[in-house]
């Protein structure tokens, strides 16, 4: 009885966001539909990569536009993942204050908004930096609304390693509007931003795990368990250490990124291998997805510094 009156609740919910707005949005809410904290965090690994390829001879006006490009096509594959999971939204705590599954802005203004962005984002990307990072950035966009939002996230375990593709593809969009080729410092960008995604996601999913479970969606914490969930993040995490040193070995950064890189990747183990001991799981999980917040940030600041300088 009980599982029958939530499904018709849920049913309900899902009606109410296709029905029209019921109240008037604000500006404030168009933000939040692009997730702004996304858009930082990944604007901070862009401009990682172009920094880097740059070798501190940098083009000001291309990065400008190089960020603002990346950012509008990150915001619009935001805006397509709040379409596209309007339904599962309203059975989410987390999610349930959204603008459009609260239903202050209707699914038709979403989807075209977030169309309108994408087509600005490839656009600012094709004329104003080159059209390898506009190729970069509908390939990534495609893959995160598609692949990852439209079909694994709501059938496979395996959905947060596809939308790690697409995660990892905005300090490839900022190195290769310098350097217009998938060389071995865009392959290594790509793989620290690949492996670094898994483990800071599943935190989060530790951490809402029941509300996962809730809206139905197969994420490994629900399907497998806290074990299983925490052995993965261990993995990847112990692959992220070395591989985030090839940039060094390479020659692309200096010492100062080595020992950061060593440093915060020892950590994130340390507290990764803790969870196996925590009391408090949620706890353990909120501190390490924050950690991961933070290890991302600070990488990234060691390696713009430590950028090795070019002739």
């Amino acid at each position: 009885m009980k599982e029958q009156v939530t499904l018709e609740l849920g049913t309900e919910a899902a009606a109410a966001v296709e029905s029209p707005a019921s109240e008037s949005a604000s500006w404030k809410d168009f933000v939040q539909l692009a997730k702004p904290g996304i858009l930082f965090s990944n604007s901070i690994t862009a401009f990682g990569g172009f920094w880097v390829a740059s070798g501190w001879h940098v083009d000001w006006m291309k990065l400008i536009f190089t960020l603002l490009g990346t950012a509008l096509v990150m915001a619009s594959g935001c805006v397509l993942n709040n379409y596209l999971d309007r339904d599962m939204d309203t059975k989410m705590e987390r999610t349930q204050k959204r603008a459009l599954a609260a239903g202050r802005i209707s699914p038709q203004t979403v989807l075209w908004y977030g169309i309108t962005l994408g087509i600005i984002g490839l656009s600012v990307l094709w004329f104003l930096a080159n059209p390898i990072a506009a190729l970069l950035g509908l390939i990534g966009l495609f893959v995160y609304v598609w692949i990852y939002t439209a079909w694994f996230k709501r059938s496979s375990v395996w959905s947060t390693v596809v939308g790690s593709f697409s995660g990892a593809v905005p300090p490839v969009i900022g190195y290769c509007a310098v350097n217009p080729q998938l060389d071995a410092g865009a392959i290594v960008l790509f793989g620290i931003l690949f492996l670094w995604q898994p483990p800071h996601f599943w935190a989060l999913g530790i951490r809402r795990m029941e509300e996962y479970r809730a809206a139905g969606f197969p994420l490994l914490p629900v399907v497998k368990g806290t074990y299983i969930t925490k052995m993965a993040m261990i993995r990847y995490i112990v692959l992220l250490v070395p591989f985030s040193l090839l940039l060094y070995l390479f020659g692309y950064v200096g010492s100062l990124y080595f020992y950061a890189a060593t440093v915060l990747g020892l950590y994130w183990a340390f507290i990764s291998l803790n969870g196996f001991k925590a009391e408090d799981e949620v706890q353990w999980a909120k501190k390490t997805f924050i950690f991961s917040i933070n290890y991302l940030i600070l990488l990234f600041i060691a390696m713009v510094i430590s950028t090795t300088p070019l002739p």
